[in-house]
């Protein structure tokens, strides 16, 4: 008849599946991830996310970036 040993196959193909299941969970979720951030929008580059536009304009104002005339301009154009 068939010589089918006295088990320890199995034990080591059912390692071999766990780790084959984790290798794939694990690359399938690193492609899922890097695709996530790479169509992800907003400002998270400049740090901008969550502030208004007023805000950034005060902040822009407070640096020097634009005068008092351009600031009175965005402000009167933003409310």
């Amino acid at each position: 008849m068939w010589y089918w040993s006295d088990g320890m196959g199995w034990g080591l193909g059912l390692v071999m599946v766990v780790f084959m299941v984790l290798f794939w969970g694990t690359i399938i979720a690193l492609v899922v991830w890097g695709i996530k951030k790479l169509t992800e929008r907003g400002g998270s580059e400049t740090g901008a996310r969550g502030k208004s536009p007023l805000d950034i304009a005060r902040e822009r104002y407070a640096r020097g970036e634009i005068t008092k005339e351009e600031f009175d301009r965005i402000k009167q154009d933003l409310s």
